[in-house]
C-alpha cells in the first residue's frame, strides 16, 4: 500500500469543505485530478472514504479515523517544509563562532554587527579563548568557525584554513609614563631589563613573546604573570609593566601607549578556521562571506591589513 501526502492533502481538502468542487477550487486543481486522486487513495486503503449525499459529501467510518491522523501528517508536512524554509532563508538558524581574544574586541564585533542587521533571526553564540583551545573546539563540533593564529608549523590536516589578516604586534605601556625607546620604534633588547606583563600559559601570544626575547638573547623579567587579554591591558594600564600586544586591541585604549617594534617587527598571520570537507550550515556559511566582504572592504582594525 502507497500512500502519497499529496492524496492525504486532497483528502483533508474534501473532507473539511465537504465538497469536491470547493476543495478543488481551494487547492487549485481540476476537480477531475482531485476525484481521481481520492480514488487512488481509497483503492490504497481498500474501503471508501466519501459517500455522495444531496449538495456535498460526507465521511464515511473509514474517513472519520483516517481525518484525524491525515490532519496531523499534512500539518507536521507543512511545519517541517516552512522550518527548513526557514533554515535555507536565514530567518531562524545558528552560528558557533570561535575567535582569539584579540579579535573578539576588534574584528568579530563590526562583522556581527552587519550579520545581525541583515539576519535577525539567526542566534549568534561566539566562543573566546585561544588558538589551541578553538582548534580543539573545531574538531569537537563544538564551533562551526574560528578564527585563529595560524602557526608557522600549520594546524591540524583536519581543519582546512583560509588566511585573512596580518596584525603587527607592538609593545604596550602606560601613555604617560617615559617612552621606552628615545627613537619611533622598539629594539625588543632595549626590554632586556623592563619588568613584563605575561599571559597565561597556552596563549598565543605567550610563546611567540618568549621565542622573540630568546631571539633577542634575553629571558623577560616578569611583573605579573597568567592573565586574559583584558586583564593584562589593565596591569599594562595600573604601570606594572609592559606588554607584546597585537596593535588592534589598542586602538580604544588612550591610557596605553603603542610602540612600534623595529624592522623587521614581529607579525602574525589570522586565519579561518573549520573542519576540512564539511558543509557548513547555511547561517554559518553566510557569515563566512560577510566576514571575507567586510575585510575585503577594508574596514580593519588599527595595524592590521588583508592577505
Amino acid at each position: 500500500m502507497t500512500v502519497q501526502l499529496q492524496q492525504l492533502r486532497y483528502f483533508v481538502a474534501v473532507a473539511e469543505t465537504r465538497h469536491f468542487t470547493q476543495a478543488a477550487d481551494i487547492l487549485g486543481v481540476s476537480q477531475p485530478t482531485l476525484s481521481k486522486q481520492i480514488h487512488t487513495l481509497e483503492s490504497s486503503l481498500g474501503a471508501p472514504l466519501f459517500e455522495r449525499i444531496r449538495g456535498g459529501v460526507t465521511l464515511t467510518v473509514a474517513g472519520e479515523t483516517l481525518l484525524p491522523l491525515a490532519q496531523r501528517m499534512v500539518a507536521d508536512a507543512d511545519a517541517a517544509r516552512e522550518a527548513v524554509q526557514d533554515i535555507v532563508g536565514l530567518r531562524r538558524g545558528e552560528v558557533r563562532l570561535g575567535a582569539t581574544p584579540s579579535l573578539c574586541s576588534s574584528l568579530v564585533p563590526a562583522v556581527l554587527r552587519t550579520y545581525r542587521a541583515d539576519h535577525p533571526g539567526i542566534q549568534l553564540y561566539v566562543s573566546e579563548g585561544s588558538s589551541q583551545d578553538l582548534i580543539t573546539d573545531l574538531l569537537a563540533h563544538s564551533l562551526d568557525l574560528a578564527l585563529i593564529v595560524h602557526s608557522e608549523h600549520g594546524v591540524d590536516p583536519a581543519l582546512e584554513t583560509t588566511e585573512l589578516l596580518r596584525e603587527s604586534l607592538v609593545v604596550a605601556s602606560v601613555a604617560d609614563g617615559p617612552p621606552l625607546t628615545v627613537g619611533r620604534q622598539l629594539d625588543l633588547a632595549e626590554l632586556r631589563h623592563t619588568p613584563m606583563v605575561m599571559f597565561r600559559e597556552g596563549y598565543d601570544i605567550r610563546d611567540v613573546t618568549l621565542h622573540a626575547c630568546e631571539r633577542a638573547g634575553f629571558t623577560p623579567k616578569f611583573a605579573v604573570e597568567g592573565g586574559e587579554m583584558d586583564a593584562v591591558l589593565a596591569f599594562v594600564e595600573a604601570g606594572l609593566g609592559v606588554a607584546l600586544v597585537p596593535s588592534m586591541v589598542l586602538a580604544n585604549r588612550p591610557l596605553l601607549r603603542a610602540t612600534p617594534l623595529a624592522p623587521p617587527g614581529m607579525r602574525r598571520t589570522i586565519a579561518l578556521a573549520q573542519r576540512r570537507g564539511a558543509v557548513l550550515p547555511h547561517a554559518a556559511a553566510e557569515l563566512r562571506e560577510v566576514m571575507l566582504e567586510h575585510i575585503a572592504a577594508g574596514e580593519l582594525p588599527f595595524g592590521v591589513r588583508a592577505l
